[in-house]
């Protein structure tokens, strides 16, 4: 680590514009060491007070409020910095990015704030004076940082149950706390208000209703379910399945033959496993697959699906007054008539692309 004490405030500029350059290349480059890279920027953001690491949303454009980002671009605010009234905003918490923009269509990206203003608020917003887009996250990325972001405020002495054991459970209702179980057959459930559960067993379960909360499973034929507002349910398991009723939340799943199931308004389900479905039934809601021989199926008002060549793709059409479905139609992702990573809705009996 640089002592930037010891050399003088060009030299200490310079390797920190180095440093961040070979950040942003080593997130592109291997985004699976992502959760330590984070951890470790951290650490090296105590040595210089005046950087904070945190994350931003934009819109499919990459756009806040009209204002153009990209990344790798370091932006600087002319004026005064007010939270929540000028300046550049970001949120130190990765889920609450969603607050303010949904999973339903949005970008996200890890950011460096400079010049932060001392202003703090309840979903962990910050403004800063300086602020550079460092890298750009997946959904599935943002809750694994989600989830470990709520883990690492967690007084893990005196709040967090723990389970190691067969066919055990282990269960919390504190507020900012955690429930982990690593055991075979076991369960870790969790209704406390930002907080986590987290489950790495195999036939094993984590299931959180708290607001702005996550349900963690890697574990085989497993489930997360969360049904939190601004909450975040993921499953990397085989045949295991991620389901989310919050408003504005995300249900992601990588497993095979997996399922990830989303009913909240402006939500989204994602999922990358091979054979794999991902269902939304959420007003204004996404459902996305890229696995092959997937299906996405998105039946709510004004739904819209996207899939990989060789996915399938299932709409829904209502009538004027969102009350009932008038029709429903599945068609298959060939890259010509439908093509590959394109949003549709079925729209007078036709498959319409949207941004």
């Amino acid at each position: 680590m640089i002592d930037l004490t010891d050399i003088d405030q060009t030299h200490r500029i310079s390797e920190l514009e180095k440093r961040r350059s070979r950040k942003a290349n080593e997130l592109n480059e291997k985004p699976a060491m992502r959760l330590d890279e984070y951890r470790r920027l951290n650490i090296m953001n105590k040595a210089d007070k005046a950087i904070v690491a945190g994350f931003k949303g934009f819109n499919s454009d990459l756009k806040c409020r009209g204002f153009q980002f990209k990344v790798g671009k370091e932006y600087t605010h002319s004026g005064t910095i007010s939270l929540c009234n000028s300046g550049f905003h970001f949120c130190e918490n990765p889920l609450s990015t969603l607050g303010f923009y949904g999973p339903n269509g949005s970008r996200f990206a890890e950011v460096e704030g400079s010049d932060v203003s001392d202003e703090t608020a309840d979903d962990t917003k910050r403004v800063a004076k300086k602020l550079l887009i460092v890298a750009e996250l997946s959904l599935h990325h943002l809750c694994q940082l989600g989830a470990k972001f709520i883990l690492d405020k967690v007084n893990f002495k005196d709040s967090k149950e723990t389970n190691t054991g067969q066919q055990s459970a282990a269960t919390n209702t504190g507020t900012r706390s955690a429930a982990t179980n690593t055991g075979y057959q076991s369960a870790a459930t969790n209704t406390g208000e930002q907080s986590a559960a987290t489950n790495t067993g195999t036939r094993s379960a984590a299931t959180n209703t708290g607001y702005q909360s996550a349900a963690t499973n890697t574990g085989t034929l497993s489930a997360a379910t969360n049904t939190g507002e601004q909450s975040a349910a993921t499953n990397t398991g085989t045949r295991s399945a991620a389901t989310n009723t919050g408003y504005q939340s995300a249900a992601t799943n990588t497993g095979y033959r997996s399922a990830a199931t989303n009913t909240g308004t402006q939500s989204a389900a994602t999922n990358t496993g091979e054979q794999s479905a991902a269902t939304n039934t959420g007003y204004q809601s996404a459902a996305t697959n890229t696995g092959e021989e997937g299906c996405a199926i998105s039946l709510g008002y004004k739904g819209k699906a996207k899939g990989a060549v060789g996915c399938w793709l299932t709409l829904a059409e209502w009538d004027d007054e969102a009350s009932h479905r008038i029709d429903v139609q599945t068609k298959i992702v060939d890259g010509k008539t439908i093509k590959a990573d394109t949003f549709y809705i079925l729209t007078n009996g036709k498959f319409v692309a949207v941004d």
